[in-house]
Order: C-alpha cells, then sequence, then structure tokens
C-alpha cells in the first residue's frame, strides 16, 4: 500500500512499529472454559424453551387424565348408592303384600293343623304339636329402619381394598326367613296326612278282608238314622290337601264302622282251652243212624265241667233243656246272628240277660243226643245255620294282625 507523501514543509514520520499481543495459556483456558459455559447455557436454556410447553401439555394431560379417572370412581358411587337405595325402596314396598300373603297361608296351615289333629284323634295317634313360624312383622306399622351400610370409597379400589361389611338381617330377610319356614311345615303336613291315610286304608282293607271271611255284608249293618244334620256351608278348599282330608276321613269312617261291627261279632272261641274239633259242620254219618245227616254246627273236644264262654257280645234268649241240644244256651249278637251251645252239663246264664265276649254261660257235658262230653257250637244267620269256623278263621285272622 503506497505511503502518503508528506505535506510540504513537514519532514517525513518514520513508520511505526507493529503491535505485539502475548495471550497466556491460562488466559486462554479460561476463556474456552467460560465459552463452554456459555454455550451449554445457551443449549439449555433453548431446549427449555423449545420443550417446556410439551411438559407442560404432558403433565397437564396426566392430572386431567387422573382427575377424570377419580370423577367416573364417583359417578359409579353414586350410580351404585342410587341403585341400592332404589333396590331397598323397592323391597320396602313389597314387605306389605309378602306379609299379607305369608297371613294368609298361616292361617290356612293352622286350618290344616286342626284338620290333622282331629284326624289323628280319630285314627287313635297323639297328635303332633302344632308347628311354630315365630311372628310375622305387623302389618301397617312402619318398620324400623335398617341401616345399609354405604359402599366404602376404599372398596371401590379408590384408594384401598376394604374388608366387606357384614349386612344386618332387615325386614325382607326376616320375610324370606318365615316363608322357608311355612313351607317346611307344610311339607311336614303333608307328610303326616300322607301317613295317617295310608295306614286308615291299609286296616280298612284288612277289615274289609275280615268281613269276606266271615261271609256278611257290612250293609247288613248300617246304623240307624240318629239326630238331624246341618249348618251353613263354610267351604275350606278343594286343593289336593283338602281332597286327601276328605279320602282320609272317608277311611277314617270305614275303618270305625268295620271296627264296631266286628266287635258286635261273635268272633272269640267258645272254649279257653283249644282241643281240637271232633266234628266239623256240614253233612256226615250220623253216629246214632249211621245215616248221612246235616251237621248244624261243629263239636269241639273239651273235659266235662270245662266252661263254655259266649264268643261275643248279647243278650241271652234261650237258657234250656231243648231236645237233641240238651241243656242249651242261645245267644242274639244282633243283626240277626245267634250263637248256641249246646249238651251242657249245667247252665249259667238266664233269658234276656246280656252276656260279654268271653264270658261263661255254661259248663262243658253230655246232655242231649251225644255220646261224649263235648261242646255243640252253632253259628245262624237269619235263623239259618252257617260254618261256625268261618268266624273262627275270621277271628284268627283279626287277631294276628294286632
Amino acid at each position: 500500500m503506497p505511503q502518503p507523501s508528506p505535506l510540504p514543509g513537514t519532514s517525513p514520520r518514520p513508520p511505526a512499529a507493529p503491535i505485539v499481543y502475548v495471550v497466556r495459556r491460562r488466559t486462554v483456558a479460561a476463556a474456552g472454559l467460560a465459552g463452554l459455559t456459555l454455550a451449554l447455557w445457551a443449549s439449555a436454556a433453548s431446549w427449555a424453551l423449545v420443550f417446556r410447553d410439551e411438559t407442560l401439555a404432558r403433565i397437564t394431560a396426566r392430572e386431567r387424565s387422573l382427575h377424570y379417572a377419580y370423577e367416573e370412581r364417583v359417578s359409579a358411587l353414586r350410580a351404585r348408592l342410587d341403585r341400592v337405595a332404589t333396590q331397598k325402596l323397592l323391597e320396602q314396598d313389597g314387605v306389605e303384600t309378602r306379609i299379607a300373603e305369608l297371613a294368609s297361608r298361616q292361617v290356612a296351615l293352622e286350618n290344616r293343623q286342626a284338620m290333622l289333629a282331629g284326624l289323628a284323634e280319630q285314627a287313635g295317634e297323639t297328635p303332633d304339636a302344632p308347628p311354630v313360624t315365630g311372628a310375622l312383622p305387623a302389618r301397617g306399622v312402619p318398620q324400623k329402619p335398617v341401616p345399609v351400610p354405604l359402599p366404602n370409597p376404599e372398596a371401590l379400589g379408590l384408594r384401598t381394598e376394604a374388608a366387606p361389611v357384614p349386612v344386618p338381617l332387615g325386614p325382607v330377610s326376616r320375610v324370606a326367613g318365615l316363608e322357608t319356614a311355612l313351607a317346611g311345615i307344610a311339607a311336614q303336613q303333608s307328610l303326616t296326612l300322607d301317613r295317617i291315610l295310608q295306614r286308615s286304608q291299609v286296616e280298612a282293607s284288612r277289615l274289609r278282608r275280615v268281613m269276606a271271611e266271615v261271609g256278611l255284608d257290612p250293609g247288613r249293618f248300617a246304623p240307624a238314622r240318629g239326630g238331624g244334620l246341618g249348618g251353613p256351608l263354610v267351604p275350606v278348599g278343594s286343593g289336593p290337601f283338602e281332597a286327601a282330608v276328605t279320602l282320609a276321613q272317608r277311611s277314617l269312617g270305614e275303618r270305625d264302622q268295620l271296627r264296631r261291627i266286628l266287635k258286635g261279632l261273635p268272633l272269640q272261641r267258645p272254649l279257653a282251652f283249644d282241643g281240637g274239633l271232633s266234628s266239623h259242620y256240614g253233612y256226615r254219618v250220623d253216629p246214632f243212624t249211621r245215616g248221612l245227616a246235616l251237621h248244624t254246627g261243629i263239636d269241639l273236644r273239651a273235659e266235662s265241667g270245662a266252661p263254655a264262654q259266649a264268643a261275643g257280645a248279647g243278650t241271652v234268649t234261650a237258657a234250656e233243656y231243648s231236645g237233641g241240644y240238651g241243656n242249651m244256651v242261645e245267644i242274639d249278637h244282633g243283626h240277626g246272628i245267634v250263637t248256641r251251645y249246646a249238651h251242657l252239663s249245667a247252665i249259667g246264664v238266664a233269658p234276656g240277660q246280656s252276656v260279654a265276649a268271653g264270658q261263661v254261660v255254661g259248663r262243658v257235658g253230655s246232655t242231649g243226643r251225644s255220646t261224649a262230653p263235648h261242646l255243640h257250637y252253632e253259628t245262624r244267620i237269619d235263623g239259618e245255620p252257617v260254618d261256625p269256623q268261618r268266624f273262627l278263621r275270621a277271628s284268627a285272622r283279626l287277631f294276628a294282625a294286632r
């Protein structure tokens, strides 16, 4: 570069010496460190400025998500509380109706129990103790509110898991328990009725077979019409239980009638000691004429003087010597049935006298047409002789079943 020419009248300046700067290493290191620090601070500031909004957005979104989760759980809790409250209201509304139904069922069971008690007494059984169902909640009286445990927020998983809270029994649970108890009583009553019905039917059937063995129609012993019957009609239902009660009453009535009939029949043996038969009923060779003749009774072996007993209760219609019968006692048992005790050595009753079954009416002998001491025993129906063995076989069947 050309140097400027000196002004006229001035001397030229000498050239300036160059400036030399000396920089130490320590200064260079300090400057480098400061530059590095400045660069780091600038980078951090730039990152903060760039990513701050994104970080704030993430934090805000997380808080909002947690908030929404809590709100949803709180809403679920409120909905659950509403459902529980609604359910309790509905249950309370239904308690009154269920109590009315239970009261009606309890009255019906009490009526059934009265029927069973009558049947058991007629059947000769000990009536079952009246069932105890407990008191029903009073109708029309507000029930004491039962505290319903509210769901624990912690139990919903909002904080921690909590143990379930026991729910105390309320009116609805009590009514449910009473319903179960009444159902059990109804089942037990049905079993009792079935037992009475089966027993009465079995015994009535057995007594009918005994009557068939005797060869008598039960209609012959129909009782005379007694006092009048009547009253207002108060039906008690027409269900299976009532139908079974009706059937049981009829069966027990038939059984009792057959018992009364058989009790009045001459079914006991006329001798206390059974020595067996020496002659049967029917056609035989007569011991005196040696010709065929009808034997109108049976001959029972016995020692002379053995007691002859009435085969059944009745009234003595004859007590005297009667031709080939010798000393004879005749007893009327009613309904056209008569028994005769012949060839007696002694008579112990008088005409018109009432005798009981098993009462001694005379002593065994050999009077009349007789070859040796024995008891000639006859049974007659409507004046006609029948085989006494029918009554004795029926007696064996009757007393063997007891």
